[in-house]
């Protein structure tokens, strides 16, 4: 067995496991300070703070085998003890950093989408904010955030690192920046000069993202001089998307396919109906129409408005329990579904989810988990009565009403990812109270 280093290095890491899952799994252990993904060979190293935090995770999962999306995943200590990867610009280890006014936040366990109001929210009580920068990286969504004095900066830093933005989710990890400047280029929800509040808010036909990339990114970093200032890029909706899952698509997703109908079998007929169909698919883009198939009644046709969405849909849903049948999804032959009496239609329905902010809801994709997320309530919504509205479809073992920039969201978790499915296909778009809810996974594995 390696000496004890507070280098981690997990094996069986599959394809399916992400970034946040691992940090899932050592989160309540310690602050990661760096994370490697060795896909080729279905392993991750993974470096926490301090050795203290290292030698917790090891001797907790000694006990408890560590399980990730299902898959049992080996941890143990790494020969290195140190990692040496290329950091993120403008950040370094805590050890090389040196206090200085400008904070690289990342936000880790991000349940809830964070904007440059709600990051000057949680940062300005420490001193006057003068810039904000938001931007994704795979290590996830990070900031900069640059005061008017560094005494600020090193206050903000000791009071919030580590600490959660919003009850349970949303955890701040805070280093030093070594850039001297910030220059923000545009106000609005990603970036926010407070000094300068005559900026535009965009440039026609470009993003105001800014590009804080590596050669493996689809934005491009540009330094102006010393100073370390950074330009917006132009990005494609294509970058704009793999943005929204870190700075890359997931593994197998390649962004290319241009099929737009999935072919559904081993359906319950019984059960399924188009509009179950519809609440499920919903979640990975937005739906034209969707045909079950009257010879077959074990299948189904499911037309998404592009390819992308269709191959996300395929990606995440192959394989999931649907009232007691294990879904399979292919790509039908049919480029679309032909209008008849027995097709349903959904291509102007207000239901569909992408209709506004597409964007930003693929960051809510990823396969069936067995916590959904339930937004959209009325104000006086009680747990009791979300419980009523959603036990007829399995056990919930752990329910948590909150509140979000003044709306009542609510998480439920279910004994099992196959229950979660079966009420997120009945119950999305139904109504509580005079409400139309909103279902979607969580990715959270616990309240």
């Amino acid at each position: 067995m390696a000496e004890p280093s507070k280098v981690i290095h997990i094996r069986n890491v599959g394809h399916e496991i992400s970034e946040n899952d691992l940090l899932q799994l050592v989160q309540p252990f310690g602050v990661v300070t760096k994370l490697v993904m060795l896909r080729a060979k279905n392993q991750a190293l993974l470096q926490m703070l301090d050795l203290n935090s290292a030698v917790n995770v090891l001797q907790y999962y000694t006990s408890v085998q560590p399980s990730v999306r299902g898959r049992n995943v080996y941890i143990q200590f790494s020969s290195h003890q140190e990692l040496t990867t290329t950091d993120s610009p403008g950040w370094k280890s805590d050890q090389d950093s040196q206090p200085n006014r400008i904070l690289l936040v990342t936000i880790h366990h991000m349940l809830y989408p964070i904007t440059v109001e709600v990051l000057h929210q949680v940062f300005s009580p420490y001193g006057y904010v003068e810039k904000i920068v938001t931007f994704q990286k795979s290590a996830g969504f990070q900031a900069l955030i640059q005061y008017q004095s560094r005494q600020s900066a090193v206050q903000a830093k000791s009071s919030l690192q580590g600490r959660n933005i919003y009850d349970g989710c949303c955890q701040l990890d805070i280093q030093f920046s070594n850039l001297n400047e910030l220059q923000v280029n545009y106000n609005n929800e990603r970036s926010r000069d407070f000094t300068n509040p005559s900026l535009p808010t965009e440039q026609r036909g470009r993003s105001s993202q800014p590009g804080y990339g590596d050669a493996g990114s689809l934005y491009a970093l540009q330094a102006s001089g010393a100073r370390g200032s950074y330009s917006t890029t132009e990005m494609s909706n294509t970058a704009a998307i793999a943005a929204a899952f870190g700075g890359g698509l997931p593994p197998g997703v390649t962004g290319t396919n241009d099929r737009c109908t999935i072919l559904v079998t081993n359906l319950n007929p019984e059960k399924v109906d188009e509009d179950k169909l519809f609440n499920l698919f919903s979640l990975y883009g937005n739906i034209v129409r969707i045909k079950l198939l009257r010879n077959k009644p074990d299948h189904a046709l499911v037309q998404m408005e592009d390819g992308f969405q269709a191959e996300l849909a395929v990606h995440f849903l192959k394989g999931a329990l649907l009232f007691g049948n294990r879904l399979e999804l292919n790509f039908s032959k049919y480029p679309s579904i032909t209008p008849a009496a027995d097709t349903h239609e959904y291509a102007g329905s207000n239901l569909n989810r992408f209709n506004n902010n597409a964007v930003k809801n693929y960051k809510y994709c990823c396969s069936p988990t067995k916590m959904i997320h339930v937004s959209a309530l009325a104000q006086d919504i009680t747990e009791e009565e979300i419980v009523t509205h959603l036990q007829e479809h399995g056990t919930i073992v752990n329910t948590k009403l909150f509140e979000v920039n003044g709306k009542k969201q609510a998480l439920v978790l279910f004994e099992s990812e196959e229950q979660a499915t079966e009420a997120l296909a009945c119950k999305h778009a139904s109504t509580i109270d005079r409400s139309t809810i909103r279902i979607s996974f969580s990715q959270l594995q616990s309240i």
